[in-house]
């Protein structure tokens, strides 16, 4: 292990300076004779199990801290098997902590080592952060400004921070390490990742999104990519802060929210859609009952009226698949105020526009595209995925009945998230739907690596706003004044 690795309680082992280390040379020489043969709270399971390790290697890893680290790493595969044994590995945090603590527990009685509380604590959060985390990659999970971690080889991983990737010093020990971290990951949610199922989508306690390969997909070496997200989302205000929109932006938009109107947040990869999709979810009442559909839970919204529902991969045999058009038409049955499709993908399109052509207004969902235009493209071929021979007229006819606002959002190449354009649909000319942009972001110039520019208004009032006003709603037809002019009518 490299020297420059950012040191973590995963990591100290290896670290040629990291002196003294008696806890882990306690813990070595605690681990040639360890009993395992109880459950948290005393409980017996089976046959008493020694997890050994021969005493040539204890001998070896106390002049070499190289060969210690392989000697930790083949008791940390033990204790795995013998969680796993247990069946332990899918249970709660909780019993796998009183489960580690008893294995320290039982080391240091077996050898009647003089380990104090913090030295003892130290070897429980060592083997926590092993058995439960992501081992070397904790620091990076521990920095708020990482927003992806990419790890392409044990030698190379990159983050991505404040929009833009960097090299990163932190390694892992080899390939073998980082398929156990993958395989951990995969078997805290109950999910199974090997040669014959050689990838996986998973998401953390913390709602991290987590995608690994094996191989063959990946020929060089197991992936792993993870995309995170906080417990404290974004709000509106840090957003407008950030420079995402305007006050007058976010002023139509929440006025949008609060009126029941059909919201396409569109953009690219990492654009920022779900994050503003979040932040525009504020806006809604809390007497309103809302139900979310992800393929991963990442939104965190504040109302108490919430269900949550998740879509689910088909297990090793091909069964028990949960599609998120399975979700959609699951929810229409719940008595939804608002629903909220996280990304639209396939099929679920179609469910999701009859569902607001029939009374579930106030509808917003994410999807994939460059611009707003491409957005409806797009839209449309996903509808078609439902598998329904429908013609292109009726499926558009579907489309702008159904939606009423595109906001398009992009990342700039100074890493900074914004909204490019809100774009009302205003019906269908022949086979076109018809749009109308009513704010735009306007780049003025760059000052070397950020781009400069403002939220400005069209000169264009949406026709929506006439039904926002008989809501009771106060939207001022000033916020629509072009700079320099006067809102058309």
């Amino acid at each position: 292990m490299s020297a420059e690795q950012p040191s973590t309680a995963a990591d100290t082992a290896g670290d040629p300076v990291a002196e003294p280390i008696p806890p882990r040379e306690q813990l070595a020489r605690a681990t040639m004779s360890l009993p395992v043969d109880r459950l948290p709270g005393g409980k017996k399971s089976g046959p008493a199990r020694a997890i050994a390790i021969p005493a040539t290697e204890i001998k070896s890893a106390q002049t070499s801290h190289v060969e210690f680290l392989t000697v930790q790493s083949r008791l940390h595969q033990r204790l795995l098997d013998e969680l796993d044994r247990r069946n332990l590995l899918a249970s709660g945090e909780e019993m796998i902590t009183r489960f580690v603590e008893t294995f320290v527990d039982e080391a240091i009685a077996s050898e009647d080592l003089p380990l104090n509380d913090e030295e003892r604590r130290l070897l429980v959060d060592d083997l926590l952060e092993e058995t439960l985390g992501v081992g070397p990659l904790a620091s990076l999970m521990a920095d708020p400004a990482v927003t992806d971690i990419l790890v392409n080889r044990p030698d190379q991983i990159f983050v991505e921070r404040f929009g833009r990737l960097e090299k990163t010093n932190v390694r892992l020990r080899d390939r073998e390490h980082l398929v156990r971290i993958i395989q951990r990951i995969a078997g805290r949610v109950g999910r199974r990742i090997d040669e014959s199922s050689p990838m996986v989508d998973a998401r953390l306690p913390d709602g991290s999104r987590v995608n690994a390969t094996l191989s063959p997909v990946t020929i060089d070496s197991p992936t792993l990519s993870i995309r995170r997200f906080g417990r404290q989302r974004l709000r509106r205000a840090d957003l407008m802060r950030l420079g995402m929109f305007s006050t007058e932006v976010h002023d139509f938009l929440e006025a949008v929210v609060k009126g029941r109107r059909n919201v396409l947040i569109s953009g690219g990869t990492g654009s920022g859609k779900s994050t503003l999709l979040g932040a525009l979810a504020e806006a809604i009442p809390d007497r309103e009952r809302i139900i979310t559909i992800e393929d991963a839970a990442e939104l965190i919204l504040d109302q108490i009226h919430l269900v949550r529902m998740e879509t689910r991969p088909p297990n090793v045999e091909g069964r028990g698949r949960i599609t998120a058009r399975d979700l959609v038409m699951n929810a229409l049955r719940m008595r939804p105020d608002r629903i909220i499709v996280g990304e639209v993908r396939g099929g679920e399109a179609l469910d999701m526009l009859q569902a607001m052509n029939t009374g579930h207004d106030g509808g917003m969902t994410t999807i994939h595209a460059n611009t707003p235009r491409d957005a409806l493209a797009r839209l449309e071929t996903m509808v078609l995925m439902a598998g329904l021979d429908l013609p292109s007229r009726a499926i558009r006819e579907q489309m702008v009945s159904a939606l009423n606002l595109i906001v398009h959002v992009r990342r700039f190449e100074d890493g900074v998230r914004r909204l490019e354009s809100v774009v009302e649909i205003t019906g269908l000319e022949g086979n076109t739907p018809q749009l109308q942009e009513i704010f735009r972001f306007q780049r003025r110039r760059d000052e070397g690596r950020r781009v400069v520019g403002d939220y400005v208004a069209t000169g264009i009032v949406p026709r929506l706003l006439e039904d926002l006003q008989q809501r009771g709603l106060d939207v001022p037809r000033s916020l629509f004044r072009a700079p320099g002019g006067k809102p058309a009518g």
